[in-house]
C-alpha cells in the first residue's frame, strides 16, 4: 500500500491556481471552431478509437505500419485488412472506406488518399516539421505566442555505427543552422531572460543510446569511451553557437548508466561551469526519488546547477512488459495515480532545492502545473530556476495560460521525417485516448474537484497479467551489483582453468587412461580443463551400475525425484555467476547468452518436475463394475548425448527430464563442453540424486559412444546435434541386439536452416536487429540461427543496406570481453568447415560482406552473402557458423516456397505489418517454431515449448507439456469389482 502524500502548505494554493488554469483551459471556443472540428476525418477517428479499444489497436497497428507502404493501392489493401478484423466495430464512415473489392479501384485509391491525408493531418498535429525550415517557421510562430522550445530529432534505433554518426552531424547542423536563424529573432525578455541573465534561444534534446549503436549496460567503459567522445563535440559546438543541450532519458535499463556518465562527464573541467545542460528524471520510475536526491547531492559537489526535466515517463507499456517477459520486478509504478504521487513529490524535492537545480516541470496536467506554480510562488523561487514544459500539439491552452501567468514555458518540439516519427505519433496517440488521460478527461469536461484532487492510491496491483509459468530471470545487468558479481565470477573461474576433470561413474569419480584438453575458443593456449576419457570397459561398468540402480529409483515416489530436480535448480542460481562463466570460458559464448542458459537450465529442472508431478496422477476411466487405470513408468537406463552448442541448458535438460521420469541416466557431453557437463553433475550430485543414477561419462564418439548406442540394456537415446550423428544413432538404435528385449526410443534433436522473411511492410528497424541477433548471436551457432534472409524486392536494397552496416557495428572478440557482442566459434574443426563453406558461397553469390577475424582464437567474422540462389549449397546446408544467405523474392508467396524449400523444418520468422501474410505464415510456414516480429533464438522453456520436423528431428519439444512422455512407457489396469454379481456404487452413502 502507498500512503497517499499529506495536504501540505502548498496545497491550498495548487486548488486555487488549478481553478483558473482549468477555467482558461475551459475556454468557449467559436462556433467555427467546432464546426471545424465536426468536420475533421481525423479527430473523429481519435473520438471513435477511444470508445472501441479493439479498433484503436487496429488503427494504431495500421498507422504504424503507413509509412513503409510504397502505393496507393498497398495502403487500401492494408487498411481494409486491418479494419476488417472480426472484433472490430467499425463506424459507417469507416466501413464505406473499405467497401471496395479490388485495391487498385479508382474507390480503393480514394479511400487510400482519404486515409494518408488523414494520418498525416495528425502526424504534424504532434511534430514541429519534416526539415530544419519548416521546423524555424513552427519555432518563429511559438515565439511569437512567448512560448521557448527544445527540438528533438525524430527517430528510435540506432542500429548501426554510420547511423550513430549521422545523429550526432544532424544535431551539429540543426544546432548551427538555429543558431543563425536565432541570431534574427527579438528578444522576447519572458523566455529569452531571467534574473539578469540571457538565457539561449536555442535549446536540443537528445537521446544518449543514439550516440553509440553497441551502448550496453554490460560494457560500461566501453559505451563511456564512445559516447563521450560525441558528446564532448556536441557540447563544444553547442558552446560555440550558444545553444543548450538537454539528454533524454529513454528506456529503464540505460537509465542507471546514463546518469553515470553524464555526472562524470559534467564534472571534467572542461564542462563543470556549464548550467546551459539538462538531465531528464521520470516520475513513474520506483527508485526516481533516490536518483533525484542522488543528484541534488552531486550538484552540491559540482557547484554550478544544470537543469532537471521531470517527466511522467514514456514507456509505460514497454517496461512493463519487458518486465514480465522476463520476469524481473517491475520498474515503474502500476497505477497512473502512483505516478502521480510519486511526481508530486518529486516536483517538491526538486523545487525545494533550487539553489542546486533548475526545475523544468514537463506535464500537461493542470494540478501537476498549478502545484510547480504554488511551490514556486510561495518559496519565491528564482524566474532562471524554474519553467514549466508541454509536448508540441498536447497541451497548447494550458500553455497560453501559463504564459499568460508569467512563466517560461517551453514546447518539446520533434522534428524529421514521418517514418522513424511513427513510433513517437503513436505514443502520443496512446496518451491523447487514454481513459486516464488529462486531457482528454478535461476536454469532457470531467467534474474540476475530481480533477484537481491529490492523487488518490488505492493501492499496488498489476495491470498486466504475468505468465502462467514462473521462469527463472535472466540477469539483468543494468544492475551494477550484478554486473560486479559477473566480473567476479569470471576472475574465480579463470583461476580455476585447467584442472583434470574425471569421470562419474557410480558414485564416485575414477581415472582413466586417456585424456582430453577442453581449451577456450577465444584463446586456445589457454586450458579449461584436462578431461578424463572413459574407455569401453568404464562404459560397461556404468552401464551395469545404472541397471542396479534402477529398480530403486524406479520405485521412487515422483514427488521425491520431483525435489530433487528442484532443489538442483534452486543450486543452479545460486551459482549462476560461476556457471555463466564456465560457459563463456569453455565455449566462448558471452555473458548475457551464458546467462540465458543457466535460466534455461533453471528452467528445465522447476518445469519438468512439475510436469512428472502432473503425470504421476494419471487417468481414470472408470464405469459401473469396473475400473480403468492409465498410468506412466519409466523405460530404462537412458543415455543422454548433449551437444557443446548449448552446454549447460540442453544437457541439463535432456538429463533431468529423463531422470525425474525415473529412468536411470548416463550423460555424455560433445567433447568441447566436458567441463560444463561436470558441473552439471556437482550439481545433480549435491542435489542428492543417488549413486548409478546419475552418471558423467565423457569419451570419445566413435568407439564409447557408438558402443553404448548399441548396448542392448539402453533402452532410450536422448541426442542433439548434427543430422549426420542423429541419423547414425537413430539407425543403429533400430537394430535388435542379441539379449534385448525392447526397441529403443530415440529423441533427436538436429538442427535446421533458418528462414527470417522480411517483407515491404516489415519495420526495417526491428527486422535488421532481429536477422543480426538471429544470425550472429553466438557467433550463428544455434540450431535455431537465422542462416537465410528472405527479401521482398520493394526493401531488398534498403533492407541490404542496414543489414551490412549494422553488422560492420558489431563487436568481434574474446567471449568474456563486456563489449563483445560476437565471440569465437568452438573450435578449429568448426572454424575449418565454415571458411570452406565461406569459400563455396562465393562461386555462386556476392559476398557483401566480411569482417575482421581477430587472432589468436577460434574466429570466423560475420560473413553476408547476397543475390543468392535459393537453391545454393549455402541457402541448403546447416553451415553452423556466422554466414548468412540474403535471397531476393519477388512476393510473399514465393518466399514462403523459397522458406520451406530445404530438408529442415526447426524455426523461421516473418517480419511484416500485412495481416494476410502473417496469417499465411501461421498457416504454411513449416517450422516447428514461428517467430513473428521477433528474433527467431531463445526459445523460454513452458512458453515456447522447441522442436521441429522434417529433417530438424524426431520427438516432441523440449519445455512443453508433453516432453515427459517420451521418457515413459504408458500402462493401464482394469479391474473387474464385482463380486457374486455386486459392486460399490458410485456415491452411495
Amino acid at each position: 500500500m502507498v500512503v497517499n502524500i499529506p495536504q501540505t502548505q502548498y496545497e491550498p494554493k495548487t486548488l486555487e491556481i488549478a481553478r483558473e488554469l482549468i477555467a482558461a483551459t475551459r475556454e468557449k471556443r467559436s462556433l467555427f471552431d467546432q464546426m471545424r472540428d465536426q468536420m475533421r476525418l481525423d479527430d473523429k477517428m481519435l473520438d471513435w478509437t477511444m470508445a472501441n479499444p479493439a479498433l484503436r489497436y487496429q488503427l494504431f497497428s495500421f498507422i504504424d505500419c503507413l509509412p513503409a507502404l510504397k502505393s496507393k493501392a498497398e495502403i487500401a489493401r492494408h487498411f481494409q485488412e486491418y479494419m476488417s478484423q472480426e472484433d472490430v466495430e467499425l463506424p459507417d464512415m469507416l466501413k464505406k472506406l473499405i467497401t471496395f473489392a479490388d485495391a487498385d479501384s479508382p474507390a480503393a485509391q480514394l479511400a487510400a488518399t482519404t486515409v494518408e491525408q488523414t494520418v498525416k493531418t495528425l502526424a504534424y498535429k504532434y511534430i514541429a516539421g519534416e526539415t530544419i525550415p519548416k521546423t524555424i517557421k513552427t519555432i518563429e510562430k511559438l515565439r511569437k505566442e512567448k512560448q521557448a522550445f527544445t527540438l528533438d530529432l525524430l527517430g528510435e534505433a540506432v542500429i548501426t555505427e554510420i547511423e550513430a554518426e549521422s545523429y550526432l552531424n544532424q544535431y551539429l547542423e540543426l544546432i548551427t543552422e538555429l543558431s543563425q536563424a536565432a541570431q534574427k529573432w527579438p528578444t522576447i525578455p519572458q523566455i529569452d531572460e531571467a534574473d539578469g541573465e540571457a538565457l539561449p534561444k536555442v535549446q536540443v534534446s537528445v537521446k544518449l543510446t543514439a550516440f553509440y549503436s553497441q551502448f550496453d549496460p554490460l560494457d560500461p567503459a566501453g559505451s563511456r569511451e564512445k559516447v563521450c567522445d560525441r558528446i564532448r563535440t556536441l557540447l563544444r559546438k553547442a558552446q560555440e553557437v550558444g545553444a543548450a543541450i538537454h539528454f533524454d532519458m529513454e528506456q529503464y535499463r540505460y537509465k542507471d548508466m546514463t546518469l553515470a556518465i553524464l555526472k562524470d562527464l559534467l564534472l571534467e573541467e572542461e564542462f563543470r561551469n556549464r548550467t546551459d545542460i539538462g538531465m531528464t528524471i521520470q516520475g513513474y520510475l520506483r527508485d526516481s526519488e533516490r536518483d533525484l536526491k542522488g543528484l541534488v547531492e552531486w550538484a552540491k559537489t559540482r557547484g554550478n546547477p544544470i537543469t532537471i526535466r521531470l517527466v511522467k515517463g514514456a514507456y509505460w507499456d514497454q517496461e512493463t512488459i519487458i518486465a514480465i517477459q522476463n520476469d524481473w520486478p517491475q520498474p515503474v509504478y502500476n497505477q497512473k495515480a502512483e505516478t502521480d504521487r510519486n511526481y508530486e513529490s518529486l516536483m517538491q524535492i526538486l523545487l525545494e532545492n533550487h539553489q542546486y537545480l533548475y526545475a523544468a516541470i514537463g506535464s500537461h496536467n493542470v494540478r501537476t502545473q498549478a502545484r510547480a506554480m504554488a511551490i514556486a510562488e510561495t518559496l519565491e523561487i528564482p524566474r532562471r530556476r524554474i519553467e514549466l514544459q508541454v509536448l508540441y500539439g498536447m497541451g497548447d491552452q494550458l500553455a497560453k495560460a501559463m504564459v499568460k501567468r508569467g512563466y517560461r514555458v517551453r514546447v518539446y518540439a520533434p522534428y524529421g521525417d514521418l517514418l522513424p516519427g511513427m513510433s513517437y505519433l503513436i505514443r502520443r496517440l496512446l496518451e491523447n485516448t487514454a481513459n486516464t488521460s488529462f486531457l482528454r478527461l478535461n476536454a469532457e469536461d470531467y467534474p474540476i474537484d475530481d480533477l484537481i484532487a491529490p492523487p488518490k492510491v488505492e493501492g499496488d496491483r498489476p495491470l498486466i497479467a504475468k505468465s502462467a509459468y514462473p521462469n527463472a530471470p535472466n540477469t539483468d545487468y543494468a544492475n551494477a551489483e550484478l554486473r560486479t558479481a559477473a566480473q567476479s565470477a569470471l576472475a574465480q573461474v579463470r583461476e580455476q582453468l585447467g584442472q583434470r576433470i574425471q569421470p562419474y561413474i557410480n558414485g564416485a569419480y575414477v581415472q582413466t587412461e586417456s585424456h582430453l584438453d577442453s581449451v577456450n575458443p577465444s584463446n586456445p593456449a589457454q586450458l579449461v580443463g584436462k578431461v578424463g576419457q572413459i574407455s569401453v570397459k568404464q562404459a560397461d561398468e556404468a552401464i551395469a551400475a545404472a541397471k542396479a540402480a534402477f529398480p530403486q529409483w524406479r520405485d521412487t515416489p515422483p514427488k521425491e525425484r520431483a525435489a530433487v530436480l528442484r532443489k538442483a535448480g534452486e543450486i543452479m542460481e545460486r551459482r549462476r555467476p560461476e556457471l555463466s562463466a564456465w560457459i563463456c570460458f569453455e565455449v566462448g559464448k558471452i555473458l548475457p547468452q551464458a546467462d540465458a542458459e543457466v535460466s534455461e537450465a533453471i528452467d528445465f529442472c522447476r518445469y519438468y518436475a512439475d510436469e512428472m508431478e502432473r503425470l504421476d496422477q494419471g487417468f481414470a476411466y472408470d464405469l459401473a463394475g469396473e475400473t480403468n487405470r492409465y498410468h506412466y513408468q519409466p523405460r530404462g537406463i537412458a543415455l543422454v548425448i548433449s551437444p557443446w552448442n548449448f552446454p549447460m541448458a540442453i544437457a541439463t535438460g535432456m538429463a533431468v527430464a529423463a531422470l525425474v521420469a525415473g529412468n536411470c541416466t548416463l550423460l555424455k557431453p560433445a567433447a568441447p563442453s566436458s567441463v560444463i557437463a561436470a558441473k552439471i553433475t556437482e550439481v545433480l550430485i549435491e542435489a542428492g540424486v543417488p549413486a548409478g543414477v546419475f552418471q558423467y561419462v565423457p569419451g570419445p564418439g566413435s568407439t564409447v559412444g557408438n558402443h553404448m548406442v548399441e548396448h542392448p540394456d539402453i533402452h532410450l537415446i536422448a541426442f542433439t546435434g548434427s543430422q549426420e550423428v542423429g541419423s547414425h544413432i537413430y539407425a543403429e538404435a533400430a537394430k535388435l541386439r542379441p539379449g534385448q528385449k525392447h526397441l529403443k526410443r530415440v529423441i533427436a534433436e538436429m538442427g535446421g536452416k533458418n528462414a527470417i522473411i522480411v517483407d515491404e511492410s516489415a519495420d526495417l528497424d526491428q527486422a535488421v536487429a532481429g536477422v543480426v541477433s538471429s544470425a550472429f548471436g553466438y557467433t550463428g551457432q544455434k540450431c535455431s540461427a537465422c542462416s537465410r534472409a528472405i527479401v521482398l524486392a520493394p526493401v531488398y536494397e534498403s533492407f541490404l543496406e542496414r543489414l551490412i552496416e549494422a553488422t560492420k557495428s558489431l563487436n568481434v572478440g574474446p567471449a568474456e570481453d563486456p563489449s563483445t557482442t560476437v565471440g569465437p566459434v568452438v573450435d578449429a574443426k568448426a572454424q575449418s568447415r565454415i571458411l570452406e563453406y565461406i569459400e563455396t558461397g562465393k562461386e555462386g553469390a556476392t559476398l557483401e560482406f566480411q569482417g575482421p577475424k581477430p587472432e589468436p582464437g577460434y574466429f570466423v567474422p560475420p560473413t553476408i552473402f547476397a543475390g543468392v540462389s535459393p537453391d545454393a549449397v549455402i541457402a541448403q546446408e546447416e553451415i553452423f557458423g556466422p554466414v548468412l544467405a540474403v535471397i531476393p523474392v519477388n512476393n510473399f508467396a514465393e518466399a514462403l516456397t523459397v522458406a520451406n524449400n530445404t530438408n529442415f523444418a526447426l524455426t523461421g520468422g516473418v517480419y511484416s505489418r500485412t495481416p494476410s501474410h502473417i496469417e499465411a505464415a501461421r498457416k504454411a510456414f513449416e517450422v516447428g517454431n514461428l517467430y513473428i516480429n521477433r528474433n527467431i533464438t531463445g526459445a523460454i522453456v513452458a512458453r515456447q515449448p522447441f522442436g521441429g520436423f522434417k529433417l530438424s528431428g524426431v520427438g516432441s519439444k523440449a519445455g512443453g507439456p508433453d516432453y515427459l512422455l517420451q521418457f515413459l512407457e504408458p500402462r493401464v489396469v482394469t479391474e473387474n469389482i464385482q463380486r457374486q454379481g455386486f459392486a460399490p456404487i458410485e456415491g452411495a452413502e
